[in-house]
């Protein structure tokens, strides 16, 4: 299987940035798309940002116009996060849907990285 590994979480004052980054490895196969989800106490996790194996990319409108996601085809993804507001505080998770070599397609997740914004 993949193991996926966020770094680059931490403490920000709001009006920040902050950039994620997000490695996988293990079994080869064909990524067909990596993104983020974040998750807020007491809040269902929710999705953050996507990108396509073609370079194509996806975001929830609350972030759209401040998180920029690259990546994607080479089992890795960073989320470039600006003009951040307390209400991205969450943890981040890292996620990847990937073709195994004449096998099944599987979803993996990282084990999330904390992001706070705070003043």
């Amino acid at each position: 299987q993949v193991q996926l590994v966020e770094s680059g979480g931490g403490l920000v004052q709001p009006g920040g940035s902050l950039r994620l980054s997000c490695v996988g490895s293990g079994s080869s196969g064909r990524i067909l798309d990596m993104g983020w989800y974040r998750q807020a106490p007491g809040r269902p996790r929710e999705f953050v940002a996507s990108i396509a194996r073609d370079g194509s990319t996806n975001y929830a409108n609350s972030v759209k116009g401040r998180f920029t996601i690259t990546g994607g085809g080479i089992r890795k993804t960073n989320l470039q996060m600006t003009t951040l507001s307390p209400a991205d505080t969450a943890v981040y998770y890292c996620h990847a849907r990937l073709q195994l070599t004449n096998g099944p397609v599987n979803n993996y997740w990282g084990q999330g990285t904390q992001v706070t914004v705070s003043s």
